[in-house]
């Protein structure tokens, strides 16, 4: 029997249709997988089953959950959300309440579902189900990795013990273990709970091991759709056919750069420390995000740093451009040493940083040319001509049109705003950049053009990388050399093709097994 069912729904924005004619069915206890590119539809489509989509789209069809039409008085389609439909959104770092603790969020949703079932739930049996410790029912959303930001979500999702749980993008920016484990514990809790699951996504991999029927949407129409192995290994469409050949492309050689033998930059013993216990500091020990870590960038070297969340690669990464301060060790960028937010303003401009999150990186009051050419401070009095001639440079590097500075981040798909952070970083022409997780947002057509544009400008104009990512792909593809890092420390360091062909530390080995198995 349906749990879902989509007749001809269109979803349209200013006359312009952003889903067209979709027809869509999931039945009960249904693991159903949509893919496509980013801007496609797919979170569209799942706004539209949870009766969330804003008021400024005209939606034309019928969506009707258990065989009823989505109710239209707000007040009941909202006990209906609570209730009977869950959702874990894209980026959870904006979905959750920033001045509200895990704890507070998640038992507010157990309150508002008003099912008497769960009256009885308390936060810490959610939070060890979803595979967090009871000592983060205390903790903000800030104090939280990516990844246990992402487990929140999904206990919030299933306070109300819902029928339906729609993901998406659960697992975009978790690394390999975690992403795995995430996969693993939702597979389980559906099976256990009889839950029927919309998994969003634009992994195929991801698709492939959780799904058992998978849709393929294009430019708002559902172009396939079937049995999991019947699409993925035998697919009819052109456009399935080009995402399968897009995701084999990951893997290929490294490419060509000239490295110099100086290091362009230096970390040495670098540590950051937090004290812990709020008002009582002295009844926790200090926390020790970053553990004496040793680092070394030749110019024109691409260096990856790999480890699950938590384990401090961000702390790291905002030291080393001048967002944080190290609490013990130096750096030296090119000969001159600073300690993280003493870095001069002119080597400021020098280093660039790729947020992980592009949404909250952006200023949701600012349009995207404002934000985009906030860094060009940095290098001094511009003329507007330059200013304007530097944005357009920086976004149509990037595969995107110069018309869309006008825009407000909001207006654009979590793929769209991932290519424009990298715009931002790339604007000032610096010589080191920083990407935390430059890919992790972009659909795997995107992502081997992001991935061509980093190789290019570094060829052309001897950039310098460190790249943090989950990927272990992108980083077999793009890294010169590969440092992991568990509990703050770099426990192995070596070439991409040796590291993961032979990895000797029990970590670097767990990531390997953990790696989601190839679409054949």
């Amino acid at each position: 029997m349906a749990l879902v069912e989509i007749d001809d729904l269109t979803i349209a924005f200013s006359g312009r249709p952003a889903v067209a004619g979709l027809t869509l069915r999931i039945d009960r206890g249904d693991r159903y997988g949509i893919i496509g590119e980013s801007g496609s539809g797919k979170s569209l489509t799942a706004l539209a089953i949870a009766g969330l989509l804003p008021d400024s789209s005209t939606v034309a069809g019928a969506v009707r959950f258990d065989g009823a039409p989505l109710p239209e008085d707000e007040r009941v389609l909202a006990r209906l959300r609570g209730k009977r439909i869950g959702m874990v959104f894209q980026e959870p770092m904006t979905a959750l309440n920033p001045l509200m603790t895990i704890g507070e969020q998640i038992e507010e949703a157990i309150v508002l579902s008003e099912v008497p079932d769960v009256a009885n739930l308390v936060v810490p049996d959610l939070l060890d189900e979803v595979g967090l410790s009871p000592s983060h029912v205390g903790r903000y959303p800030h104090q939280l990795s990516g990844g246990q930001r992402q487990r929140a979500m999904i206990a919030m999702a299933l306070a109300s013990r819902p029928e339906l749980m729609i993901a998406d993008e659960p697992t975009s920016a978790l690394d390999v273990i975690t992403q795995r484990v995430v996969l693993d514990l939702i597979a389980e809790i559906c099976k256990r709970r009889q839950m029927t699951l919309l998994f969003i996504s634009h992994d195929i991999r991801a698709v492939a091991t959780l799904c058992s029927r998978v849709g393929v949407m294009q430019a708002g129409r559902m172009v396939e759709q079937g049995a999991v192995a019947d699409v993925l290994k035998s697919p009819q469409a052109a456009y399935t056919q080009k995402l399968l050949a897009a995701s084999r492309m990951d893997r290929r050689p490294a490419p060509v750069a000239s490295v110099e033998e100086q290091d362009l930059l230096a970390v040495m013993g670098v540590s950051r420390v937090y004290a812990q216990g709020g008002l009582w500091p002295w009844r926790d020990p200090p926390l020790r995000a970053v553990d004496r870590v040793d680092l070394t960038i030749g110019a024109g070297e691409c260096v990856a740093l790999v480890g699950p969340s938590g384990c401090g690669k961000t702390t790291l990464a905002r030291m080393i451009v001048g967002l944080d301060s190290a609490s013990e060790g130096r750096m030296l960028l090119d000969g001159v040493p600073y300690r993280g937010r003493d870095l001069p303003p002119g080597s400021r401009a020098a280093m660039s940083l790729v947020f992980q999150d592009p949404f909250s990186s952006f200023d949701p009051r600012m349009s995207v040319g404002t934000s985009l050419a906030e860094p060009l401070h940095l290098l001094g009095v511009m003329s507007r001509e330059e200013r304007d001639a530097r944005l357009r440079e920086a976004v149509e590097a990037v595969g995107l049109d110069a018309s869309m500075l006008t825009r407000y981040p909001h207006e654009f798909s979590g793929g769209q705003r991932q290519r424009l952070a990298i715009a931002r970083a790339l604007v000032t022409r610096p010589r080191v950049v920083v990407l935390d997780e430059p890919v992790s947002a972009l659909d795997v057509s995107l992502r081997g053009d992001v991935l061509n544009l980093l190789a290019r400008l570094r060829a052309e104009h001897g950039l310098s990388y460190l790249i943090i990512s989950h990927d272990l792909d992108m980083v077999a593809a793009m890294a010169d050399r590969v440092l992991v890092m568990e509990a703050g420390r770099i426990v192995e360091e070596g070439r991409p093709d040796e590291l993961f062909a032979r990895p000797q530390h029990s970590l670097t080995q767990a990531l390997m097994l953990a790696r989601l198995p190839d679409v054949a």
